[in-house]
């Protein structure tokens, strides 16, 4: 794959996406999380399996609403997220891939996965989980004040972002 390019480090552009797959006990699902990486905006989709057909579709509907700030995506290295080139053409972003034992390539994202297990503790199976139980928890991760963002929540910041870029 390409280089990532450099702005994407600098955080300043509206667009920037981090992903990531959540397991479940006993691989009983998985959840893709994705964050972008200025606002902290997340967005939490389920799959049943960790297949690249799965993940990819699951990627592409959480973010369809929101490609027109959809810059990149930067994924770590699971098979999962072999459908990058589908992901880019649909979405029309660059994919990139974080080095290997680079995690700060991804670390927000890294960071918001724990967040996330504050509701969804690592031994719960995810069969019982609802769309409405994550619709909850983006809920709740998007409207909590973050002291990386002054204590301003993501969709206030996401939706700042977005007036400026009008």
């Amino acid at each position: 794959m390409f280089t990532r390019p450099a702005i994407v480090d600098q955080k300043e552009r509206l667009g920037d996406w981090e992903a990531d797959l959540v397991v479940g006990s006993a691989g009983s699902g998985y959840l893709v999380t994705l964050v972008e990486r200025v606002s902290k905006m997340t967005l939490i989709g389920f799959v049943d399996h960790k297949t690249a057909p799965e993940v990819t579709a699951e990627i592409i509907r959480l973010l369809l609403p929101y490609k027109q700030y959809v810059h990149t995506i930067t994924f770590d290295n699971g098979r999962e997220f072999n459908g990058h080139q589908e992901i880019s053409r649909q979405l029309n972003c660059g994919c990139y891939f974080a080095k290997p034992y680079h995690s700060w390539e991804r670390g927000l994202n890294e960071n918001t996965n724990g967040l996330i297990r504050q509701y969804l503790p690592k031994k719960l199976p995810f069969p019982p989980i609802t769309g409405s139980t994550l619709q909850y928890i983006m809920g709740r991760l998007n409207t909590r004040p973050r002291k990386l963002l002054d204590y301003v929540t993501p969709t206030e910041i996401y939706s700042q972002l977005i007036k400026l870029a009008a």
